[in-house]
């Protein structure tokens, strides 16, 4: 711990260096000033004092979202792990920071005693949370399993030999979306090792550092193995600030101090017009708070869509400068982003190397270039540089471009008369232990990026009226909620369904782990989605054909037995496809009455009850995790807990066994988890390579397993054999081919990026959410549908938006029609005109891919934004060399 202190001194003498490199001095507007005290816990020199004397002030609003976050449990209370007295036992979070390269070490892994490479490092899970004994978190963190593996295989990469990682778990919960995968990657190629223990003792070995951890393993046997550093895998809980701040607002928090909302509604507080997201809902992951972030403000939205608008101070953007006949006059500014950059690249070097470039007429550096008071600096140095064109040398275009270019308009410039040099991502963070390299290819990038500034030329984006109109296609719990979201919200709504009734899986289902009543929910759901008058109900449909752009989409549906034909105009799309339970193929099923699934046996229990079984068996991960479908079904593991409770409430007398590989009771579950053991439910673990063997006889179902507690084999005798077969997603192979949807091979539909736009699809105005993405539950899949909801709000808000100007142009005089460039196309834009005979490319339909560009024969296709002197100008500065 005190060396990690040190580094961190470390890092505090580098800002001041900055600070001191470039004197600037900060004012506080007190007119302005909020309160909130942020500037004074992160000012590193201890320089601002905040005035805590109570303000009076008043913010009118029409409604109120809590995400005040999270923090990770402090284990200083649990002595035997040695956190605070072994300097070699960090936290996860102490541990991300020494991956980091804007950490203590600088991206370099070490222990904090001898800052030496460890040749083997443990991390123990489920430090807590899962545990009322200690520490009373009874709930799982649910994020926990999969950064220890992530943070494992990292530490692999980063360690240039042999690393030795191994994670005490007692069950491994990789049930998102590809989490599974990642495990499987871990542990069977990677080499991570995975061992079913809860290690209680971590001892130190002073004359080295090293650590001891005794366990018993799943055969009963006593180990012990040394390690160079333990990590400790914290969980997730609710700050001091939260609680304080929930029961100022009357807000109901649960046992956990977590707020108390309901399985139907998952983002709704206890106190109406006020909403959560994030962990203060529940502990979950990044892509989970994002998809509560926009339920959230779906819900808020639908509290204000009678005043849209009403309030809002729009932002003038002045006329655009005609710069077309000037010389370049670029502007470099070079971005120390903390120490991520400037830890390791010379940024004053680089910032004196790029004013000695061609066109070059003012250089800067910033601490962090993407903060808003250097937005400011930027638009003041446009403006009294005169600069027509901006070089920003700092992170990735892909996060933080779009920023930069609306400085850019502030100023009066053309948004496309920027150029960013990636010298971090593709820089500091990769040549961490080669400052001289790291610096010299820094310059080399700026040199390339000045030079393509050069020749940038100002583009036109083309501006369309959106049709504010929604096709939603899925009548599920998915679907319904998104339908009624953005009725609510007072947009139209084509809900499209390909059976003759609505509500999908749902109608096969009665009850939640919590015990509300899932036919009563879906029969007021889609009640209420039939009064709205904003929403069009279409039934026995499926979609025909396709074609339109994002505000402008146009969908051909087949109707009814006629197959009618109908032409539905529209500006977003929500898919909401659904899922469907997996058909087992296992263990007799469909061959004997007394094997069922679990949807089989909860069906059963509403009609007849347990009075009659004397014992149930139930057996995991059916249709999941093995070869053929490798990914978690997620909801398997809680169905079965759930049902097994309800047999223990309808006959406490009868016997329940579960065979599982991994209980997955994530979040809040683990409460149900450890119910049905408390009420007698047997949990036996089998190993994916000894699965139970099933004989179905006249007295019974008889199940034959190796326990691994008795590291024997045991039979079971059961009157019913419930299989827990996951789902699969819905047989959509027409419908992604006619929209150009892409699906994982599971044939889930694939967002656009898993953390930062987990409801977005790659295709513009086009969104996803329910089970059609991947396996959920009820409550997650509301939240998502809100969420798609929300972001579908985005475009249909706005009465026009604008079009990429980066779209494809085919010069027809050097075209030979050789249709290269329409075979190539995976959106199927290029087509040949019968007419004039020649190809064309709709520039609201082009996505600015390149494909075609690059396979032109002829180089007959430029594309805008990176045509062909644009790029070859980068090489030739590359090649160039240095000044």
């Amino acid at each position: 711990m005190n060396e990690i202190n040190k580094g961190l001194d470390d890092r505090r003498a580098t800002y001041i260096e900055y600070a001191q490199a470039v004197p600037l001095a900060y004012a506080i507007d007190l007119d302005v000033c909020l309160g909130c005290g942020l500037c004074e816990n992160v000012c590193l020199a201890k320089a601002v004092k905040y005035d805590d004397k109570e303000r009076e002030s008043e913010i009118r609003v029409g409604s109120v979202i809590l995400s005040p976050g999270t923090k990770g449990y402090d284990p200083s209370g649990l002595v035997t792990y040695g956190y605070g007295l072994y300097p070699n036992v960090v936290t996860s979070e102490g541990f991300e920071r020494i991956l980091s390269a804007g950490g203590p070490y600088y991206g370099h892994v070490m222990r904090p005693l001898d800052r030496q490479e460890p040749k083997s490092i443990a991390w123990l899970q489920c430090v807590g949370s899962r545990d009322t004994n200690r520490c009373g978190n009874g709930y799982c963190s649910s994020v926990c399993c999969m950064y220890a593996v992530k943070e494992a295989m990292i530490a692999k990469e980063h360690i240039h030999g042999e690393l030795d990682a191994v994670i005490f778990n007692m069950d491994m919960r990789t049930f998102g979306k590809d989490y599974e995968k990642y495990f499987l990657r871990a542990r069977d190629k990677e080499g991570v090792r995975f061992v079913k223990s809860r290690v209680h003792t971590v001892s130190e070995i002073p004359a080295s550092g090293d650590l001891s951890i005794q366990y018993v393993d799943e055969s009963g046997d006593m180990k012990e193995e040394i390690f160079s550093m333990v990590v400790l895998s914290v969980g997730l809980t609710i700050p001091d600030s939260a609680v304080a701040l929930a029961r100022r607002l009357n807000i109901e928090l649960n046992p956990y101090d977590f707020a108390d909302t309901r399985p139907f509604e998952p983002v709704t507080t206890s106190r109406p017009g006020i909403y959560t997201c994030g962990v203060f809902q529940g502990p979950k992951d990044i892509p989970g708070a994002v998809t509560e972030a926009s339920a959230a403000a779906c819900l808020a939205g639908g509290d204000l869509a009678e005043a849209r608008g009403s309030e809002i101070q729009a932002i003038e953007i002045p006329r655009e400068k005609d710069v077309s006949q000037e010389d370049p006059r670029i502007g470099v500014f070079v971005c120390n982003c903390g120490i991520n950059i400037g830890g390791i690249v010379d940024v004053p070097a680089v910032q004196t190397y790029a004013a000695k470039l061609p066109q070059v007429v003012f250089t800067d550096s910033n601490l962090f270039t993407c903060s808003q008071d250097t937005q400011e600096k930027i638009r003041e140095k446009i403006n009294e540089h005169d600069l027509n064109r901006v070089v920003v040398a700092s992170c990735s275009p892909k996060t933080h471009a779009p920023m930069f270019m609306e400085t850019l308009e502030a100023c009066g410039l053309n948004k496309y008369l920027f150029e960013m040099a990636n010298i971090r991502n593709q820089n500091s963070w990769i040549h961490s232990k080669s400052p001289d390299l790291a610096t010299q290819k820094a310059k080399d990038l700026v040199r390339m990026a000045v030079a393509r500034a050069a020749v940038l030329r100002p583009l036109k984006e083309k501006v369309i009226p959106v049709n504010h109109r929604a096709l939603i296609i899925g009548g599920g719990i998915a679907g319904l909620n998104a339908a009624l979201a953005l009725g609510r919200q007072q947009f139209e709504v084509c809900l499209v369904e390909k059976e003759t009734v609505l509500g999908g899986l749902s109608l096969k289902l009665h009850h939640t782990i919590e015990g509300e009543d899932i036919r009563v929910y879906i029969e007021k759901l889609i009640a209420e989605v039939r009064a709205d008058d904003k929403i069009e109900i279409v039934t026995d449909a499926e979609i025909a054909g396709f074609g339109g752009y994002k505000g402008n989409f146009e969908t051909e549906l087949r109707v009814g037995p006629g197959q009618e034909k109908r032409i539905i105009k529209h500006g977003v799309i929500i898919v909401a496809t659904g899922a469907i339970e997996y058909d087992p193929k296992e263990y007799f099923y469909g061959q004997d009455d007394r094997v069922i699934t679990q949807i089989d046996l909860s069906n059963r229990l509403e009609e007849k009850g347990a009075s009659d079984l004397d014992s149930v068996a139930m057996i995991q991960c059916i249709g999941s995790r093995n070869e053929e479908y490798p990914e978690c079904s997620r909801i398997c593991c809680q169905n079965a807990v759930k049902n097994a409770i309800h047999i223990k409430k309808l006959n406490p007398d009868t016997q329940v066994y579960v065979l599982y590989r991994d209980i997955r009771t994530y979040g809040f579950l683990e409460d149900y988890y450890r119910e049905a053991r408390e009420k007698g439910v047997i949990f036996l673990r089998f190993n994916q390579d000894s699965p139970p063997d099933v004989e179905c006889l006249p007295d019974g179902v008889t199940i034959s397993v190796i326990d691994h507690v008795l590291q024997r084999p045991i039979a079971i005798r059961a009157d019913l054999l419930t299989l827990s077969a996951g789902i699969r997603a819905a047989d959509t192979n027409e419908l992604s081919g006619i929209m150009k949807l892409n699906r994982n091979p599971e044939g889930y539909f694939m967002e656009a990026h898993v953390k930062l736009r987990p409801v977005d699809m790659p295709g513009e105005g086009i969104f996803l959410c329910g089970t059609a993405h991947g396996p959920k539950l009820i409550s997650e899949t509301i939240s998502q549908a809100q969420a798609a909801a929300s972001r579908a709000t985005t475009f249909l808000a706005k009465p026009e938006i604008k079009l990429s100007a980066i779209t494809a142009k085919v010069d027809t005089d050097n075209c030979v029609k050789c249709l290269t460039c329409v075979r190539s196309c995976p959106f199927e834009v290029p087509a040949f005109n019968q007419n004039t005979k020649l190809i064309e490319i709709d520039e609201a339909l082009c996505h600015g891919c390149g494909v075609c560009t690059g396979v032109c024969p002829r180089e007959a296709i430029q594309l805008s934004f990176y045509e062909d002197d644009q790029i070859m100008c980068k090489i030739d500065a590359l090649m160039a060399g240095g000044m």
